[in-house]
């Protein structure tokens, strides 16, 4: 079994909060591949894959802020909807005053409207992209200046495995935040095993989480392909973003975006597909596209409400609960973990 250290770089400026955590993991083992070495690793597969994770370079972070914006996308602004709705019966059944742990936390603004509802001990945002979390959390820092904040730079896409005496992340039950359905992100062994890992993370608190459910097809992959083209620009940077890790020489216009509903899987499914052939190379290696061929960038699962709940009660979590928008087109999940009596 791999196991992962944490390594930390601390920045604290003593007058200010918040304080900010880079934690990098280091598998311990000889054979330990870097992030350029697992990049081309996974170019290299039949069906050529990036890690959705390397969107999230500064450019890629922004501009998934403004999809969320858009008309067709409608998931973050259905979840707004079900939280304005129904937040004080989703947060009313939380005790105040436990550390508030958001994953994924980017600009921490879905985490800003919770903050008066759950009036937390400490807030923590964990994000891969670093300098996009540092600057919501100094954001945050205005507006709440008296609450104790906390930025962890960390890549859980692979394994969350932050141990549970961590200071920043306070004493205690804590109540984890998982907001936007990027749970989805992840196949479903890989969604139970990182819902297992929030069960420990909590301490015996909650989650709340937000799922994006089954729907129309033309509905789903507007969503994921808009008019305007942010989502395809948003999908064509992650090549500029593994260019400058590999070294390699994509050119973002060899490149077209695509989004297609695989029903019989229940996801999205996003691809860059080659315009002509193409001959892609970097430090060590090379690979040639054919027309048409393409590099899968992320898939998105949708959930039924009785499949997800389900999934939680395999990984642990007990009293599910769960809120939806009017059209089901959303669900918001609060899940419990109890001590044995």
């Amino acid at each position: 079994m791999l196991e992962f250290g944490p390594k930390r770089e601390v920045y604290i400026d003593p007058m200010t909060t918040p304080t900010f955590i880079q934690i990098s993991q280091e598998q311990k083992l000889a054979h330990s591949l870097s992030p350029a070495q697992t990049i081309a690793a996974e170019l290299l597969k039949e069906q050529a894959e990036i890690a959705p994770k390397y969107f999230y370079d500064n450019l890629g972070s922004r501009l998934f802020e403004a999809i969320t914006t858009l008309d067709e996308y409608y998931p973050t602004r259905t979840e707004s909807l079900i939280f304005e709705r129904y937040g004080a019966e989703i947060f009313g059944a939380i005790p105040k005053g436990r550390p508030l742990i958001e994953l994924g936390a980017g600009s921490c603004r879905k985490a800003e409207r919770l903050l008066n509802w759950m009036q937390p001990s400490r807030f923590v945002g964990i994000e891969i992209a670093s300098e996009f979390l540092q600057e919501g959390l100094t954001r945050l820092s205005e507006r709440f200046p008296t609450l104790p904040l906390f930025g962890l730079g960390y890549d859980f896409s692979k394994v969350l495995n932050i141990p549970n005496d961590t200071p920043e992340l306070g004493q205690g039950p804590r109540d984890i935040f998982y907001p936007g359905s990027s749970i989805g992100n992840f196949e479903p062994p890989q969604a139970l095993k990182l819902l297992k890992a929030i069960q420990v993370l909590s301490a015996e608190g909650s989650l709340i989480i937000g799922v994006d459910t089954v729907k129309e097809t033309d509905t789903l992959e507007a969503a994921y392909d808009d008019a305007l083209g942010v989502t395809a620009a948003f999908n064509l940077n992650v090549l500029n973003h593994i260019n400058r890790i590999l070294g390699s020489d994509f050119s973002v216009e060899d490149w077209r975006h695509t989004a297609l509903f695989n029903e019989e899987d229940s996801r999205i499914e996003m691809h860059l597909v080659a315009r002509r052939r193409v001959r892609v190379s970097w430090p060590g290696g090379e690979r040639s596209f054919r027309e048409s061929e393409s590099i899968l960038t992320e898939y998105s699962y949708k959930w039924s409400p009785d499949d997800f709940i389900q999934l939680l009660e395999d990984a642990g979590f007990a009293h599910v609960d769960v809120w939806t928008d009017v059209s089901r087109w959303f669900a918001v999940y609060r899940a419990q973990v109890l001590k044995p009596e």
